[in-house]
């Protein structure tokens, strides 16, 4: 009580110091305090006491002597009451409750809700929560892998995106169903920072007109900002076109085969705000540019320097992603090859001034069940693995893809591995 009251008297004190007008004044005004103004301060400019130092003095003996007895007696002013039967005084008669003052946490009338769990047909959890989400489907979220992963990760220093793919259930009307479940997810864990809602995007969800690839972008984003408010909307595409530079034939050729992969209408989902990250794919720049002679390294060039000259990184997080450092089994490259790899597929997009994170696919099964991974099976030791450790400079820029579904160990074990290269993780969420 006594350091509260001390903290009290200081800072009143401060705050009543100077009071700063062009009140009617003069040179021996026992309230001036010119002489704390520099010299440069201009003429229009004075200085009085609200409380000259002796006054404020008293005002603190007063409230503070006798153990501060004055203090601890003074109480809030009476309440101004209206009574409703004066004559002239005109109340509202169509309120809620009984009209009548009620002890604080107390119901309004007999009988009211005391702040318990409202009562439910067929003894079902009804209680809804600002997110418009029950109690039940955040139960029920939190006995998934994702769940459960989401868990795992608060007791690492990961920042957390729930990645799912939302096409599907959008092009099946499930939608609204297909969110809820996702928001159940990203609502539980303070540490999950968005959704990747779609990946390939334009690219592999077989729509058939630009016109319904807008219109799922901002359902979607919609949908999901309706019950994640302050949550971040991200998307996984690529854009050929980029890749191109300035060569013509190339960019002819790629707006004719990826026609929905349009620079200009991605470009307007970031400059609009629909979509607060962007990831683009590396994944097709060592191929798709060898007939006009455009290695992978001039195609990722040209992919960034694009970037910057649309201002994308202005409206939104930009990121790469590449899969190139896994292998059938596990990685095979010597420290070397590993070390150029960093250099060509982590260091340049960074350093590129387009790109703020790098994401890295470190593991995943195809449909005959073989699984690529960039480390060693069951974490055993792999060079590749080794030089990513070294990265901890830019490991809050390093991020990668796990399915707590298909663990290599068990969520702990490989939670904590991988928090010792990235500091951001993409969850997915079947």
């Amino acid at each position: 009580m006594r350091l509260r009251l001390r903290q009290v008297f200081v800072i009143g004190l401060t705050l009543s110091l100077l009071g700063i007008g062009i009140p009617a004044w003069s040179q021996d005004d026992p309230k001036s305090c010119n002489d704390l103004l520099s010299a440069d301060t201009p003429a229009y400019v004075v200085c009085t006491w609200m409380a000259t130092p002796e006054e404020a003095l008293d005002i603190a003996k007063f409230w503070l002597e006798n153990d501060s007895e004055n203090l601890k007696e003074a109480g809030p002013m009476n309440p101004i009451l209206i009574d409703c039967s004066d004559e002239g005084n005109v109340c509202p008669t169509d309120s809620e409750g009984d009209g009548q003052l009620h002890d604080v946490d107390g119901p309004d009338v007999p009988g009211a809700e005391d702040g318990g769990t409202p009562e439910c047909q067929n003894g079902e959890q009804c209680f809804v929560d600002g997110n418009g989400l029950s109690a039940a489907e955040k139960s029920a979220a939190q006995e998934t892998p994702a769940g459960k992963a989401t868990q795992a990760i608060a007791q690492t220093d990961m920042r957390v995106w729930i990645e799912t793919e939302l096409a599907d259930d959008y092009k099946a009307g499930k939608l609204a169903e297909a969110v809820k479940k996702i928001a159940a997810l990203a609502v539980a864990q303070p540490n999950v920072v968005g959704v990747r809602f779609t990946s390939q995007l334009g690219f592999n969800q077989n729509f058939a007109t630009a016109e319904e690839l807008d219109k799922f972008v901002t359902e979607t984003t919609t949908a999901l900002r309706a019950l994640l408010p302050g949550k971040k909307m991200s998307a996984h595409t690529l854009v050929p076109l980029f890749g191109c530079g300035a060569n013509d034939a190339c960019k002819a050729e790629m707006t004719k085969k990826y026609p929905l992969l349009d620079p200009d209408r991605i470009g307007s989902w970031l400059a609009k705000g629909t979509i607060d990250q962007l990831s683009l794919d590396s994944g097709r720049l060592a191929t798709d540019y060898a007939t006009w002679k455009i290695d992978a390294a001039e195609a990722q060039r040209n992919q960034w320097i694009q970037v910057r000259a649309r201002a994308w990184d202005a409206y939104a997080q930009i990121a790469a992603e590449d899969a190139s450092f896994a292998a059938t089994g596990t990685a095979q490259l010597t420290e070397e090859q590993a070390t150029k790899a960093i250099t060509d597929r982590i260091a340049s997009p960074l350093q590129d001034d387009a790109a703020e994170t790098v994401t890295l696919w470190t593991r995943w099964q195809n449909d005959q069940g073989q699984v690529s991974r960039v480390y060693g099976e069951k974490w055993a030791a792999n060079v590749t693995w080794d030089q990513l450790k070294k990265l901890g400079t830019v490991r809050p820029r390093l991020a990668t893809i796990y399915d707590p579904a298909n663990p290599e160990v068990d969520l702990a074990t490989d939670l904590k591995n991988l928090s010792e290269v990235f500091g951001q993780v993409y969850l997915h969420a079947a």
